[in-house]
């Protein structure tokens, strides 16, 4: 039996409650009584009642047991509480707006719509630091029951696009949430979000006196049908629920209500904060006795049972304190004002969270202006225009590869003093968007775009792009990307529009742009021409059933069918071989080779076409004609295929359509009999037709490429169509010479063949697409009074000639009077081209059309040319080469100077990601984290169907085991960038991008360690010039040293680390000037890792524990230009974890640069007095004894607590003389216990172990009391026994018959390099067993 749910009215609470039914895959039944007016109840399957919105939540979501929307420990509960009481509050100032007697001026009302805007204020806040509320990685029922609340307010037309713009991490949020099942069940869809009513305005404004409807939901509020609740384990038992707020009926001017619900906020909040401190305390508790158990276990005894426990209770008990305080801090964060600066001079947590570095920052960059370019500056521009992402995407890797990028450029550009400026904006994608919302339409409303019309059509598409559009932007910012927002273009803009219309103009009345009846690529189901990008190829070996859109049955490809076509006179007949037999209705010649002997007595006689009777002339084509393939004859059909195109324009052949837009043979005589067949269906017919008549000879299978929609998935249709066409071959060569003298560079270099040999082989671009969406083509039919009007545009019967353009229909109108009209004495009427223009048309003009082109704007003036393009290599001539020829066509000038074009991502293993692989990573999954469950989940609900389903989860099972962990953007940044000396394809590991989220911990912990010694702490002890600035020159005054920084009276590793600094800094300026980002991110890696971090941070240690001021000031003040430099240097490929580092460093009196993004990039020439080769040479020495030392330790299998003797055996002087002067330092980096310098080999002791490190260096280490020689020994004959098992059979693999002609390339590289490996591992174990035998003398 059904939850019987009754209210006053089907209000938030009633809707909250069938929303959170269905997500608990629980029954419930919805109706309006008023025996509780104003409350909400539920009747339970035994008769309970439950009164109010709240406890019937938590009723529902408990009645399956524990719910996954609505479990774990008291601290989540007492969140989601805490959300469902923020969320009534919201449904109670919408209830007072709507309501207000007064209008919009009232007091109560203004007081509502700021209750309103809180509301939204502090959910976006913390969205900025999470997916979901109550718990980041699923959601909750806070999430459930807060996206009713704004899905109704965007339904009575209070929220619209002002709300979208201003709140967007929120909206993103809301498009998730309202887009799952339980959502979508309960409600019915997510068409009230920036509906009609909410989109001209921001807020409906109260009509006084008059009563509004309340708050309803949708017809789809029955009851909702059963879904599968989450997978999760039991919850412990909840904390009790929040006190509920006041009723809505008392709030609005009774001062004592105002002052109760005042009240019962605060007390929510203290009991939240009390729900929390308990949690934390039970923690700690929890890991007390836990510990105290492992104790009682032991026995007092020190056992490694006893001392484990408590290892693991101290560890429970300090992730429980660590978790409280990033708690306390997220708190703290959502309670900045958005776009206002966080807080840096509060303690750091105890390690590095990307949710806590990463917030606020962002918002902070944006407000101040950091990103806006000023064309008013002298300094010389630098800029880059997006690629405009499709208005219906949604981030994937390639985006964040590209982007990543583009703003490492532009951040470092920005950094070296140029006015570095990047243009964002998105590209309305024509026939993806129409698809979107013709699909849309379908589902919610069972409607077409022909049902609407196009006008009111194309204001669907433009309300779903208010409403959908910013999705992609959204995503861009949480990448970090430094994008002048205020300069954000859409290529269906007004100012981009009048662009579109004034190029295609021009270059039609230059004769650019020409009329003419050719072939396109056509789509069937879209009924529509496609470009060349839009066509993906499936390859075939052979015979292969394939689904095809709109059939019930697969459709057979890749066979090769003959058959035979009589010859006039019944002199024989001649069997040609096709693919395609239902074409054999349009053919009008048989092709054969001049050369052929089998055909030379049929040349220039005719074959009969066996269904109508048609003569088929027999023609001779040498360009054309494989004698070795098929038959050597070649049935032509002109009309639907492109090299048949070609031969039919050579030989002056008939061109017969045989099919209508939609995919049927049409009713032109060469189809009589089959008229009406689909495509396909007419492949079965005309064959077995063939066969009634004797004429088919067979079929065999035929390796082929399948031509596919990508957009549809239907099979393309080559098909005649007159459209309009760009004329390339002038503006092509162009291009080629731009980039042979140099004017325009490719890079990498390697590319420039792919330009060539597209261009020079550039056939003219279609440019007309049968959409509605897009920009219509300026273009206007004309019929003529008194002439022959019986050509229809579009149709074969269309007269070319009658074509008149113009920027408005009035210009058209003046342009076909002098054309058509010159005497005025006829009327004629203009109809415009139904057909839009080719997406990548508006694309080409982006770089120029965002400035303002053609008028001559400020903007153009200064930002054009660009300086480069970033993008994948894949549209190198799809986009890149057409914004290329348009530019310098229309404007005279290259869009830009560089094409830097990075690789192609990949999985682990080099696959191309495809959902029914499971490879497909989602870039915010990296970012934020996704449990193998969730990961599982985004395959479900698509287009695939379950055994491909089935498949890709066991991929990610295989990929992914324990999910994804939470890497945060600036770890997947510098993974991606790291990623880019991969030529044509990025093999994408996502355990690198962990590893380098690991390392921002490291980075964190350097901080730490600085701020403990040049912070607060130790600033005490430095001048103010002492004091780390922004620029060099207050380090060293241009090229000479200040007295305060006398370099030569520095310690050992000051200098060395210093030297190290200043080959970063020309090691990364080289690499950033060359793109070759992959370098860049070594070399600051290295530095930070090997440099700072392992060595000099720990060589620090000691001095700064010392007595020696001079010393200590020394070391705290090359540290913090360390760190100061370093962080620099990293900022453009990581922004957030180096802001938030970098604020926290002391600054020196007078620096008033606010953010590192606007910092000096360092400069070679800065710190060439750093470099020290002598030093470098030493501490060479230094690290390669340390390096050596560790290898033996662990050769041996010692432990850091072990301290073994070491002695350098090394016939130089200097050698000996640097590893004594810093012994010390040696043996603390090695963990080694002593280390002394000897000259001759007579002076090392017995028992010692030995590695030779080059001709002069050999390092001893002492085994006797380190290891037991017997039991060491035992284990390495071992290992040399299963390691030489393994080379033998590796050898017997490389060395059976025909290893080398049958086994790919790559497989035999790995198997070489896997015997290198073994056998250098060998030699070692040799090596370490005659040490062992040794220590046994």
């Amino acid at each position: 039996m059904a939850t019987q749910i009754s209210a006053h009215t089907l209000d938030a609470n009633a809707l909250k409650v069938c929303v959170a039914a269905a997500a608990c895959n629980t029954e419930v039944s919805a109706q309006l009584s008023d025996k509780h007016a104003g409350e909400l109840t539920a009747t339970t399957a035994e008769g309970r009642v439950v009164r109010g919105g709240h406890a019937t939540l938590r009723y529902i979501a408990s009645i399956n047991g524990s719910s996954a929307v609505y479990s774990g420990e008291a601290l989540e509960k007492s969140q989601i509480d805490a959300w469902l009481d923020s969320s009534t509050k919201l449904d109670a100032a919408a209830q007072r707006w709507l309501f207000a007697k007064d209008g919009a001026d009232a007091p109560e009302a203004q007081a509502a719509k700021a209750c309103v805007e809180e509301s939204l204020a502090v959910l976006e806040k913390a969205l900025l630091l999470q997916t979901f509320l109550g718990n980041n990685h699923r959601m909750t029922l806070a999430d459930l029951a807060y996206a009713t609340s704004l899905h109704l307010l965007a339904r009575n037309g209070i929220l619209g696009a002002a709300e979208r713009s201003a709140y967007p991490c929120t909206f993103r949020w809301l498009d998730t949430v309202v887009h799952q099942s339980p959502f979508l069940q309960a409600v019915g869809g997510a068409s009230g979000l920036g509906s009609s009513k909410a989109s001209s305005t921001s807020w409906t404004i109260p009509k006084g006196g008059c009563k509004p409807a309340p708050l309803v939901a949708s017809s789809g509020a029955s009851p909702s049908a059963p879904s599968k609740a989450g997978d999760e384990s039991k919850a412990k038992k909840a904390a009790p629920p929040a006190a509920a707020p006041p009723a809505d009926s008392a709030l609005p001017d009774d001062p004592a209500a105002k002052a109760a619900a005042k009240k019962a906020r605060k007390e929510a909040e203290k009991a939240k904060k009390q729900a929390e401190f308990e949690a934390r305390q039970k923690a700690k508790e929890a890991a007390a006795k836990e510990k105290a158990a492992a104790n009682a276990a032991g026995g007092g005894n020190s056992s490694r049972a006893a001392k484990k426990a408590a290892m693991a209770a101290e560890k429970a008990a300090a992730a429980g304190e660590e978790a409280a305080a990033e708690k306390e801090e997220l708190d703290v964060l959502m309670a900045v004002p958005v776009g206002e600066r966080k807080d840096t001079t509060r303690p750091m947590l105890k390690g590095y969270n990307p949710n806590i570095v990463e917030a606020t920052w962002y918002s902070w960059w944006e407000k101040k202006g950091f990103f806006r370019g000023d064309n008013k500056t002298k300094r010389k521009p630098y800029v880059v225009v997006i690629p405009p992402p499709n208005v219906t995407g949604s981030l994937h890797l390639g985006h964040a590869l590209t982007n990543s990028i583009q703003d490492t450029i532009i951040r470092y550009k920005r950094m070296c003093g140029f006015e570095a400026l990047w243009i964002p904006g998105t590209d309305h994608a024509g026939i993806a968007t129409q698809t979107v919302v013709e699909k849309k339409l379908k589902k919610e409303r069972g409607q077409t775009r022909h049902d609407l019309g196009r006008e009111p059509f194309v204001k669907e598409v433009w309300k779903w792009k208010e409403e959908y559009g910013n999705r992609i932007t959204t995503q861009l910012r949480r990448l970090g990307s430094s994008l002048d927002w205020s300069r954000e273009a859409f290529t269906m803009d007004d100012k981009l529009s009048e662009a579109v219309k004034e190029a295609f103009v021009r270059m039609h009345d230059e004769g650019c742009i020409y009329r003419d009846n050719r072939l396109v690529n056509w789509s069937c189901t879209l009924k529509s021409a496609i470009s060349d990008i839009e066509v993906d190829y499936e390859e075939l070996t052979g015979r292969k059933m394939m689904p095809v859109p709109g059939y019930d049955k697969p459709v057979e490809f890749g066979v090769l069918t003959e058959f035979a076509y009589p010859l006039e006179g019944g002199a024989g007949e001649i069997v040609v071989a096709t693919t395609r037999p239902e074409t054999m209705l349009g053919d009008t010649a048989v092709a054969v080779h001049p050369e052929d002997p089998r055909y030379t007595h049929l040349h220039g006689k005719h074959a009969i076409h066996p269904f109508n009777g048609r003569k088929i002339p027999i023609i001779t084509d040498a360009e054309l004609v494989d004698m070795t393939f098929g038959t050597g004859a070649v049935k032509i059909t002109p009309a639907h295929d492109p090299n048949d195109f070609q031969t039919g324009k050579r030989h002056n052949l008939d061109f017969i359509n045989i099919y209508t837009d939609d995919g049927k043979l049409s009713s032109h005589p060469a189809n009589a009999g089959f008229k009406g067949q689909r495509r396909f269906e007419a492949r079965v017919s005309v064959v077995k037709a063939l066969e009634e008549k004797g004429l088919f000879r067979g079929k065999k299978d035929n390796a082929m490429k399948i031509p596919i929609c990508s957009r549809s998935k239907d099979v393309i249709e080559p098909l005649l169509k007159p459209q309009w066409w760009v004329s390339c071959k002038e503006m092509a060569d162009n291009a080629c010479k731009a980039v042979r003298s140099g004017e325009l560079e490719i890079l990498p270099k390697s590319f420039e063949t792919t330009w060539f040999r597209w261009l020079e082989n550039i056939r003219d671009w279609c440019i007309s697409r049968q959409l509605w969406w897009g920009h219509r083509i300026p273009a206007y039919y004309v019929s003529i009074e008194g002439d022959d009007n019986s050509g229809k545009p579009g149709a074969p019967s269309e007269n070319l000639e009658r074509w008149v353009c113009g920027r408005t229909p009035e210009d058209a109108e003046r342009r076909a009077q002098q054309k058509f009209n010159p005497r005025g004495d006829k009327k004629i009427t203009l109809v415009q081209d139904d057909d839009v223009l080719d997406t990548w048309f508006s694309s080409g003009l982006f770089p120029f059309s965002v400035f303002g082109w053609p008028n001559q704007t400020q903007d153009l003036e200064k930002f054009y040319p660009t300086a480069m393009l970033e993008t994948g290599h894949d549209i190198l001539f799809f986009w890149v080469a057409r914004m290329v020829m348009m530019g310098m066509k229309l404007t005279g000038k290259i869009p830009f100077k560089q094409i830097y074009l990075h690789a192609m991502v990949r999985d682990a293993h080099g696959r191309k990601m495809s959902k029914s692989l499971g490879n497909v990573v989602d870039p915010l999954h990296v970012i934020e984290g996704i449990s193998l469950e969730g990961l599982h989940e985004t395959l479900v609900g698509g287009n695939l169907d379950p055994k491909e389903v089935e498949k890709a989860q066991k991929g990610q099972t295989q990929d992914f085991p324990s999910g994804i962990p939470q890497c945060g953007t600036d770890a997947l940044r510098f993974g991606l960038a790291n990623y880019t000396a991969q030529a044509r394809d990025i093999n994408l590991d996502v355990n690198r991008v962990v590893s380098y989220r690991h390392w921002c911990n490291k980075l964190w912990n350097a901080l730490k360690f600085a701020i403990g010694h040049v912070g607060e702490k130790g600033r005490s002890n430095l001048t103010e010039a002492q004091v780390p600035s922004m620029s060099f020159a207050e380090y060293v005054g241009g090229s000479a040293p200040q007295p305060h920084f006398r370099l030569s009276s520095y310690p050992f590793y000051c200098r060395w680390i210093l030297s190290r600094l200043h080959a970063a800094v020309a090691e990364t300026n080289k690499c950033m000037e060359n793109y070759e980002f992959s370098g860049s991110t070594q070399v600051i890696y290295n530095f930070w890792q090997s440099e700072i971090c392992d060595v000099f941070i720990e060589a620090c240690k000691g001095p700064l524990a010392g007595d020696d001021d001079s010393v200590k000031l020394a070391y705290r003040i090359t540290l913090c230009i360390c760190l100061d430099v370093g962080l620099r240097l990293l900022h453009p490929f990581m922004p957030f974890v180096t802001e938030e580092l970098w604020q926290r460093l002391p600054k020196a009196k007078g620096n008033t640069c606010e953010s590192v993004m606007l910092a000096e990039y360092p400069q070679a020439s800065q710190t060439n007095f750093m470099h020290d080769g002598k030093v470098e040479e030493e501490m060479d020495i230094v690290m390669t004894a340390v390096r050596t030392i560790r290898a033996q330790k662990m050769s041996y299998g010692m432990t850091n607590k072990q301290k073994p003797e070491v002695y350098a055996l090394s016939d130089s002087s200097m050698h000996r003389d640097v590893i004594m002067r810093q012994a010390t330092d040696i043996c603390a980096l090695s963990a080694a216990g002593s280390i002394k310098s000897l000259a001759s080999p007579a002076e090392v002791p017995k028992g010692c172990g030995v590695s030779v490190v080059n001709e002069s260096l050999s390092m001893y280490m002492m085994l006797a009391g380190m290891v037991d020689p017997k039991a060491e020994l035992a284990k390495l004959e071992k290992k040399e026994a299963d390691r030489k098992a393994a080379l033998e059979k590796k050898m017997q693999a490389v060395n059976r018959a025909g290893y080398d002609t049958s086994v790919p390339d790559s497989v035999k590289e790995k198997n070489a390099a896997e015997i290198e490996s073994i056998t250098k591992e060998l030699a070692q174990i040799a090596a370490n067993i005659r040490d062992m035998r040794g220590a046994m003398i």
